[in-house]
């Protein structure tokens, strides 16, 4: 798809044209750069709201829901800021024993019912991770979060960070069940709806409670929109989607990943480059929304999804990409 063509975008306010040499060359570079990455699928850069360059080079297209895999973590780290607001959930330091003591399974360890809020967005439940090696015999068990709950204690609760996806499935079943609604319904009237962005239904367990944390589907030109949310301080076309309060919180370092050696808030990665502060969500594949505020910009990359993207590898292309191509460009606007 060529630059200067028209692009429908699905997620964004308006039809765009992208035909002016001056935007289109702006980051010529940067699309060179994606070309020669086999494995990406499609780059949108925004800045100031609108849609400066966006290329579907491989995979499906702009507006075509993409598997954005641990991404949905952002996601169900929105929703979960959203039921604060409307007053659903008393705040992060709600316990689990509390708000949803029916998920908690009887063989679970002592310390389960005190699980805050806060320690499931920050995956610092102290619970045996179900991501990595347990994931397969995780997600074939009979009931996902009884499983997740049921595993014992490696750390204290809020001590550490351990990545895991069973932590945003247990936090997407506790919205759930706060709320009488289904997460896709949920992710649908909190975002889909004031964005104007499609849903699509995806992944559920057993008991039919959908995945929170990985295997929704979205655009690249809806992620754009919900990325935009948060470098307009929750706002969206008029609308305040989230408060004010929650992107200051969801942006502020919880705790650090082992792997990646960035600081963590509530669903997003932080760390600086170029002296820029940058927030992104990451999933598998190379799967990646970046925001950075201070330079009004927002970008999406969506890759291959069945192949992995290491911090080392992959994953580090695509933050040198920002760094080093699109960042330098993004200064000079």
């Amino acid at each position: 798809m060529s630059l200067s063509r028209r692009l429908v975008l699905a997620g964004l306010s308006a039809t765009v044209a992208l035909p002016a040499r001056a935007q289109s060359a702006r980051f010529a570079a940067a699309f060179d750069q994606a070309r020669a990455l086999d494995q990406l699928h499609s780059l949108v850069i925004a800045q100031h709201g609108t849609v400066v360059a966006a290329d579907a080079l491989r995979g499906p297209a702009l507006d075509r829901p993409a598997n954005i895999k641990s991404v949905s973590k952002t996601v169900v780290a929105t929703l979960t800021g959203i039921a604060i607001d409307r007053g659903d959930i008393p705040g992060t330091t709600a316990r689990l024993g509390d708000l949803a003591p029916r998920l908690i399974p009887a063989d679970a360890e002592p310390g389960v019912p005190g699980i805050t809020i806060a320690d499931l967005l920050t995956m610092q439940a102290g619970l045996e991770r179900t991501s990595g090696g347990n994931y397969g015999d995780w997600v074939s068990s009979r009931n996902w979060v009884a499983n997740a709950l049921s595993r014992p204690m490696v750390a204290q609760p809020g001590s550490r960070m351990l990545y895991s996806t069973g932590s945003y499935h247990i936090l997407g079943a506790v919205l759930a069940e706060v709320t009488g609604k289904s997460l896709l319904t949920l992710a649908r009237e909190g975002l889909g709806q004031p964005l104007g962005i499609e849903i699509p239904a995806w992944t559920r367990d057993p008991q039919g409670r959908y995945l929170g944390g990985n295997e929704m589907a979205l655009s690249p030109l809806a992620l754009v929109r919900i990325g935009e949310v948060f470098r307009r301080n929750g706002s969206y076309d008029g609308t305040q989607v989230i408060s004010e309060s929650w992107i200051t919180a969801a942006l502020t370092p919880k705790t650090r990943s082992f792997f990646s050696g960035h600081d963590y808030g509530y669903g997003w990665f932080l760390y600086r480059t170029r002296g820029h502060p940058v927030a992104y969500g990451r999933g598998y594949g190379g799967q990646m929304l970046f925001v950075l505020p201070d330079l009004g910009l927002t970008v999406v990359v969506t890759s291959d999804p069945t192949r992995p993207a290491r911090s080392q590898g992959y994953a580090g292309d695509l933050h040198r990409l920002l760094s080093e191509t699109i960042l330098p460009e993004a200064e000079a606007a």
